[in-house]
């Protein structure tokens, strides 16, 4: 590295002894040096803090302020800072191997918060690679592709009550559901040359969005394309910034702010997480100094085909490090609530996406990969372990064993998994004309055969209602009021079903148009009657599943679910019972899915009690035709669907009814 590098300095000052703990103040002055321990915790992938001494810190030595900066680049000759304070001047600032390990640092007087910067790599092939920090807290705004230096200390939070109480979360028995959001489209300000693209700013999108939640009844928000990615039509799944919250929205405090308002208000927050797959863009993490360093160096092992990105090398200690402090750092010091991990399938199977001769089987001869499976065994450990009550949510399409199993017993320790079985037969009949549902009953039963193999979330996300598969409305069969019926229905249906619930933005109003990242949603529709009265349907089921425990507290086995009558296929019809914990407030399901009245329909039921009718989707307040409904029914002796009881409901055509008994 030639002798002007190896200051006096790095050979006497004294190195910190470990991480900075998470959330505590950091040590005085040298808090940021890499020493002989960091180099061992970050070679063994347990240094969970690495985010305190890699990436770009304010400090002060010797009485100067300044910025440190630390970077991992072990197949480079060189690498220097290079920023607007040095006219992005490379040789200006070179850094200094610390190490056996690759890491380099530098702390440069007068660099303070704001400066922006890259990493200037000299490759061993002589190329000069301008990088952005892998581990900066900031990022310029897009198209600019600079990192920033920021700081995300001294925030003062103010949601210590939820923090305390989220500790009693249990994903099997707790009630969720969850608002899938894109915050850029979700709603925009007119424009105005000030903000051309209409963006909410964090705050403001704080307001906007906790009015909104809190009316309609969601426990959770998950939120997409939070982490820094430079193309907008990616929504934030091809990520550049894995520690910089994006600043389209503003900087990293205001992002705290969020997440604490959100809190503040009994809001739970889960943000999209990418650990399967980054872009090529020429600043980010590919070949980050010349060579693989982040991703497999077999292209066989190391790009999706498909997608076009590179895979994260599992089996590298220090890429691992570099995610599971990722995860960490989103949870511990932004306090969010949990991640949804997003292709985790592309992340279990070496041949995901593959064609013979583009993948390499494992030692074994088989298409798992090995590394991957270990990463997250320890990630679900590690964030779980430290945090109680968050979670980890698997979106994950195949038939893979234990994804929610616990880690001792061979599973991935998720606690939850996408049903994404239960969403593709759930749409497949949607979409039917009422007249073949009959002949294809069984898509909407057989969810039930394996509802509790895994704990499940039902997801209606933001993959069904793009890339021409229609608004979740105009999925529906028939006219536009017959749209609206079915949805209702199918609404209902899926919020008596076991498992936690998600619906993406839009489709809780009848959003007619798919949805586009670069538009706000229709919320002009809400001026209709007919997208006015779903909304407040909706809103009464959310409210519903939160009030009643059946349709939660019952979620993790048959004890909480019983079928009445699953075969009523001729008339597509089903019912149900959710049963409580207490036995208190049991759930009595009906629902019709085609546009036929049974006005003599029977039902059975198990106990000679009253049945107390507390949802009629033909209701006028829904746009229905029933007026002054009798509530409360009471039950009769004798035998129907194998009950010793029935009741008799005039049930309308598409027409919902749920009884609490």
């Amino acid at each position: 590295m030639g002798e002007t590098k190896k200051k006096t300095t790095h050979k006497t000052q004294k190195q910190p002894q470990g991480a900075k703990p998470s959330g505590k103040p950091a040590p005085e002055v040298q808090k940021h040096r890499f020493s002989d321990l960091d180099q061992y915790l970050f070679g063994q992938a347990t240094h969970y803090e690495i985010f305190w001494k890699m990436g770009a810190h304010p400090d002060r030595v010797n009485g100067k302020a300044g910025t440190w900066f630390t970077v991992w680049a072990p197949h480079a000759q060189e690498v220097s800072v290079v920023g607007d304070f040095n006219n992005w001047t490379p040789d200006v600032h070179r850094m200094e191997l610390t190490g056996p390990d690759g890491v380099y640092e530098l702390f440069i007087p007068g660099v303070t918060e704001g400066a922006l910067y890259k990493y200037c790599i000299k490759a061993r092939d002589g190329r000069l690679l301008f990088k952005a920090d892998p581990y900066a807290f900031a990022s310029e705004k897009r198209p600019g592709t600079a990192s920033k230096v920021a700081r995300i200390d001294g925030y003062k939070w103010g949601d210590d009550r939820w923090m305390e109480k989220r500790k009693e979360f249990d994903p099997k028995t707790s009630a969720m559901t969850i608002y899938e959001v894109h915050p850029g489209s979700w709603m925009k300000h007119p424009w105005s040359e000030a903000n051309p693209e209409g963006f909410y700013n964090y705050v403001q999108f704080a307001h906007a969005i906790v009015d909104y939640v809190k009316k309609m009844g969601y426990t959770h928000v998950e939120l997409m394309g939070i982490a820094e990615h430079p193309f907008d039509g990616s929504w934030g799944y091809q990520v550049t910034g894995y520690y910089a919250p994006t600043s389209r929205y503003g900087t990293p405090k205001e992002f705290k702010y969020l997440v604490d308002y959100l809190h503040k208000n009994k809001i739970g927050v889960i943000l999209d997480w990418v650990p399967a797959h980054f872009p090529k863009d020429a600043h980010g993490l590919a070949d980050f100094d010349g060579e693989p360093l982040y991703e497999y160096a077999d292209p066989r092992q190391g790009e999706h085909p498909d997608w076009g990105t590179k895979i994260f090398n599992y089996g590298m200690n220090e890429v691992k490090n570099f995610m599971l402090a990722n995860a960490l750092y989103w949870i511990e010091e932004y306090h969010v609530d949990g991640l949804r991990v997003d292709a985790v399938a592309s992340m279990l199977y070496l041949d995901y996406g593959k064609r013979d001769g583009e993948w390499v089987a494992n030692k074994y001869g088989g298409n798992q990969n090995l590394e991957a499976i270990e990463f997250f065994k320890h990630l679900n450990s590690l964030v779980l372990g430290r945090n109680k009550g968050a979670v980890m949510i698997a979106e994950e399409s195949t038939a893979w064993p234990k994804v929610t199993g616990k880690v001792e017993d061979d599973g991935l320790g998720f606690s939850l998994k996408w049903n994404m079985g239960w969403m593709h037969d759930f749409l497949d009949y949607m979409k039917l004309d009422p007249y073949f549902r009959k002949y294809n009953h069984n898509k909407m039963t057989f969810a039930m055969t394996y509802a509790f193999s895994e704990n499940y979330i039902l997801v209606l996300s933001h993959d069904e209602v793009v890339h021409l598969k229609c608004s979740m409305i105009n999925k529906m069969p028939g006219d536009l009021e017959e749209k609206f019926q079915n949805l209702k229905a199918g609404y209902a249906f899926m919020f008596g079903h076991p498992g936690k619930k998600l619906l993406f933005m839009g489709q809780d109003f009848g959003q007619l148009r798919e949805w586009s990242e670069e538009r706000e949603l229709d919320w002009y529709l809400l001026e209709e009657d007919s997208h006015r009265h779903l909304q407040e349907y909706v809103s009464d089921l959310l409210h519903m599943y939160t009030k009643y425990p059946a349709l939660y507290a019952n979620d993790k086995g048959y004890e909480g679910f019983q079928w009445v009558n699953a075969n009523d296929g001729d008339r597509s019809i089903f019912s149900f019972i959710r049963w409580s914990p207490t036995e208190r407030n049991n759930l009595l399901f009906v629902c019709n899915f085609t546009p036929v009245a049974r006005h003599d329909y029977m039902c059975g039921v198990p106990k000679l009690k009253q049945y107390r009718l507390i949802l009629d989707s033909d209701d006028e307040k829904y746009g229905g035709s029933s007026k002054d409904r009798q509530k409360v029914y009471r039950s009769k002796k004798g035998e129907c669907d194998g009950q010793p009881y029935r009741i008799a409901y005039d049930l309308p055509p598409f027409g919902v009814a749920v009884f609490t008994f």
